[in-house]
């Protein structure tokens, strides 16, 4: 069909230098990969099917940053050390994410920036990237409200994506010779719309869209650095303008800039927030074609390694990039509300605490001394407590006695701030052990309680049927996973009604229909079952 040409054109140049790319790039077939570099899996249900790379430098302490570098098309994890990401965490010391895309995905290999159904909250590649990020959190035990961020081409457009998606997530973002976020929502638009011609929409239109990826969210949004070069030949340079009015609008700095200068002789611009913070910069890299800016050698200000689509121009993006989101200490990073990973204690993350208009998030970890599962018959007969609790964990599905499982979680809420509006929650699990696919019948829903389901907050028999705070049913759902962590939806508007900041709230997780044959799953308790409460001062 000849109306996606120019999208089969973008791919098709990216793949001609494919070969030439490998040899100094680590790129396709026999790719090499930055000493330190493992692949991760059991890293949640991961719906986008993608692979996890992660770099971290020897001796890396608890509570560092964690980057997130996102390939171009035909390129691979690899991408994050030729951008030169790996050499900044070993001279600042952070974690590089680096997501793979697999052929079966995209024949390409491009990350699919332009499907809903892998560019949305919760959804596809997006929640794949997203549970790579509560993974390594909980590894490693990174700093959740240091979680950054960039790509390169579909990579970018995909960073694009995540930024609005995940503002709750991720603190700043880099986009370079990417596109605006909802600017495609098929290849066709993608192609054509987008990367040919380009897009033109108001700052504010562009700006609702990012908006309307996550409605809910009032909290802080990331820092953003947009970069691309004046002669690109894939994706059209006004995409750099385009984005530019999205992110000032999203970031409520107007569209002039407070800076205007040149940096290493190309154009630069710095856009500030009414507190004189600067949340947007652009660099328009002048002469330049598609690709990821890069310095070779040794100075102090220098990385990367040149080759196709990774360009030298004197000037290291992800050197700038890192400085401007704070990486290297030179700059302060907001704080917004961090993802969802199991965490030990609660960890609130209030910028700023406990001042008016401030927003935060605040881990809340599951009280075992309260928590447990209930069983009874498919109509509800007979409910008895669990007894398997203490040894494999929360029991949800239909087990081997025929009977149908219930789990109970429960939560002391005293560390959310007091007064505090809460905005979203969401609960993130862990996997312990299962047999069957109970999800292949129904779907895991959460009900939300404000305060205890039953007459004591100690499981009991009358969990079962114990009704859920007014309209709080069924608040969210959590996707099939069968390893490590999966995550729920944002809870609904009556879900996070029945959150009281100083309060006890519960959580019953039950598959929305009796299993008729055996298929259940056990889950983990304590630190590994964990809500994130958003909130506002």
């Amino acid at each position: 069909m000849t109306y996606d040409t120019p999208l089969r054109r973008w791919w098709a140049a990216l793949a001609l230098l494919a070969v030439a790319a490998a040899a100094v790039l680590g790129l396709g077939h026999g790719e090499a990969r930055a000493a330190g570099t493992v692949q991760v899996t059991g890293f949640g249900s991961n719906p986008g099917n993608l692979l996890m790379y992660r770099y971290a430098p020897a001796g890396l302490a608890a509570g560092r940053p964690v980057v997130v570098a996102l390939h171009g098309c035909t390129q691979t994890a690899s991408y994050g050390e030729a951008a030169g990401w790996t050499h900044w965490a070993d001279a600042w010391g952070f974690a590089v994410v680096m997501p793979q895309q697999q052929s079966a995905n995209n024949s390409s290999q491009c990350f699919n920036w332009f499907q809903p159904g892998d560019f949305g909250r919760d959804a596809g590649e997006a929640l794949s990237i997203r549970q790579m990020v509560a993974k390594t959190v909980a590894d490693l035990g990174s700093d959740p409200a240091r979680v950054y961020v960039t790509g390169l081409s579909a990579g970018g457009a995909m960073t694009a994506a995540l930024l609005a998606d995940y503002p709750d997530v991720f603190a700043g973002g880099g986009v370079v010779a990417g596109l605006p976020y909802h600017c495609a929502t098929t290849a066709v638009e993608a192609s054509v719309n987008c990367m040919t011609t380009g897009t033109s929409k108001t700052p504010q239109q562009w700006g609702d869209l990012v908006r309307q990826a996550y409605p809910s969210w009032t909290g802080a949004r990331p820092k953003v650095s947009l970069w691309q070069g004046s002669s690109d030949s894939v994706v059209k340079p006004v995409n750099l303008t385009e984005l530019m009015k999205q992110w000032t609008d999203v970031a409520g700095t107007g569209q002039t800039p407070a800076v205007n200068d040149t940096v290493a002789g190309y154009p630069h611009q710095v856009y500030r927030d009414a507190s004189g913070a600067d949340r947007v910069e652009v660099y328009s890299i002048t002469g330049m074609d598609h690709g990821q800016p890069v310095d070779p050698g040794s100075g102090a200000e220098q990385c990367g390694t040149a080759g196709a689509y990774v360009l030298d121009v004197n000037l290291c993006a992800s050197y700038r990039i890192g400085r401007f989101w704070g990486l290297d200490g030179s700059a302060p990073s907001p704080s917004p509300s961090p993802s969802p990973s199991p965490s030990p204690s609660p960890s609130p993350s209030p910028s700023p605490s406990g001042s008016s208009g401030s927003s935060g998030s605040t881990q809340l970890t599951d009280d075992t001394a309260r928590d447990g599962y209930v069983k009874a018959a498919a109509d509800g007969g007979s409910p008895a407590v669990g007894t398997l609790a203490g040894s494999l964990g929360l029991a949800v599905g239909r087990g081997t006695d025929g009977r149908q499982n219930r789990a109970l979680l429960s939560f002391d809420t005293s560390a959310v701030p007091a007064g505090a509006t809460i905005t979203g929650a969401r609960l993130t699990l862990g996997y312990g052990s299962g047999s069957g696919d109970p999800w292949a019948a129904a779907q895991l829903t959460v009900d939300v309680r404000d305060g205890c389901f039953g007459a004591a907050c100690t499981t009991g028999a009358d969990d079962w049927a114990a009704p859920a705070s007014a309209g709080a049913g069924a608040a969210a759902t959590v996707a099939r996973f069968t390893s490590g962590s999966g995550t729920s939806g944002g809870f609904s508007a009556a879900g996070l009604a029945a959150i009281r900041p100083g309060s006890t709230v519960q959580l019953r997780l039950q598959f929305d229909q009796a299993l008729a044959s055996t298929a259940y799953v056990f889950l983990q308790r304590g630190s590994g079952a964990v809500l994130t409460v958003d909130w506002t001062l």
